[in-house]
């Protein structure tokens, strides 16, 4: 039971953090830029994190559950500010 909080805690501190969009269209290219490695950055670490999780022996299911949650919405807010930075930056 333990397993499962701790998975659901993680999928919801990245919908949290996804939930949090901001407005990239009133966004500048350099804040925009620092958007997107900042979301990397939280992508590299929730990978980590479903690694040590994978360490620790909890439940594959739970695992393959997470990293495609996290895959997912963490790609998806990286997309959103991408196309935005590419609008911005064609302009």
């Amino acid at each position: 039971m333990e397993e499962i909080e701790k998975i659901q805690n993680f999928i919801n501190m990245i919908n949290t953090q996804s939930s949090n969009s901001k407005e990239y269209q009133k966004m500048e290219i350099e804040e925009l830029s620092t958007e997107i490695r900042e979301a990397i950055k939280f992508q590299q670490e929730s990978f980590q994190r479903i690694e040590e999780f994978e360490s620790n022996g909890i439940q594959q299911d739970l695992i393959k559950y997470a990293k495609m949650i996290c895959k997912n919405t963490i790609e998806r807010e990286i997309l959103k500010i991408q196309e935005v930075y590419l609008k911005k930056n064609w302009k």
